[in-house]
């Protein structure tokens, strides 16, 4: 059955186009020009993923407020921001309340479709609850499979974006030894990325162990360097 996609844009012109190409590749899209429309929608049904403009019409927050409700809703579908407003503390905001990949505009329609293909196998392949077991890595106490960024942690399963997903996956490449800054900031593949940035997303990854275990303490800061996973 093909996938339903929900694209909340208040451009026509930008919408239109994003839908044809998403459209051409198999998928259902559901078009929204704002808010209260896309919101009346999802009370009757959800969509199996969202692309979200944020400014919608007068409301320059809207796209943040539909990513809350639907993340109340389904804690893990896939959500996309698709955006002009490429601030740090955009990006860590739409990151933070559980979005999946943050895009700017302008964007290859290509990628666009490509991005939301990637974003619909790895939702696809967490909900098979053997995955993890058959192809993950252990590194102590932890199990990480890179095809589809699942981690469990003591055998509790780890709900981490993609950009957290590649940041832990950095550091347990080389357990006990500092991994700087930099490197992490490759990890992110977005284009400008600062130290507060990383300091943001590693505060994220340790709080959602710490939810699983409080007595969590393998991620460590090498002051002024970067941080090492120490178990």
């Amino acid at each position: 059955m093909p996938k339903t996609i929900a694209l909340v844009e208040d451009d026509e012109d930008q919408r239109k186009n994003y839908a044809d190409a998403i459209k051409k590749n198999g998928y259902i899209v559901k078009e929204f020009a704002d808010k209260p429309s896309a919101l009346a929608a999802f009370q009757q049904e959800l969509p199996d993923l969202a692309v979200l403009d944020i400014i919608l019409g007068d409301e320059i927050d809207g796209g943040f407020d539909i990513c809350r409700v639907l993340m109340g809703k389904s804690e893990n579908m896939p959500i996309i921001f698709l955006t002009e407003r490429i601030q740090e503390i955009d990006k860590i905001s739409g990151l933070r309340m559980g979005a999946w990949d943050y895009l700017p505009k302008p964007i290859s329609l290509d990628f666009l479709v490509e991005r939301i293909k990637s974003l619909l196998r790895i939702n696809e392949a967490r909900s098979d609850t053997t995955t993890i077991q058959q192809q993950s890595n252990a590194i102590g106490d932890l199990l990480i499979d890179h095809e589809v960024l699942l981690v469990t942690w003591k055998g509790k399963r780890i709900e981490l974006s993609g950009t957290e997903f590649r940041m832990l996956a950095r550091l347990v490449k080389t357990p006990g030894a500092p991994v700087k800054y930099e490197e992490l900031m490759d990890t992110t593949r977005h284009a400008i990325v600062t130290t507060n940035t990383i300091n943001t997303h590693i505060r994220n990854i340790r709080r959602k162990f710490e939810e699983m275990d409080d007595q969590f303490s393998a991620i460590q800061s090498e002051y002024g360097l970067g941080y090492r996973w120490a178990q």
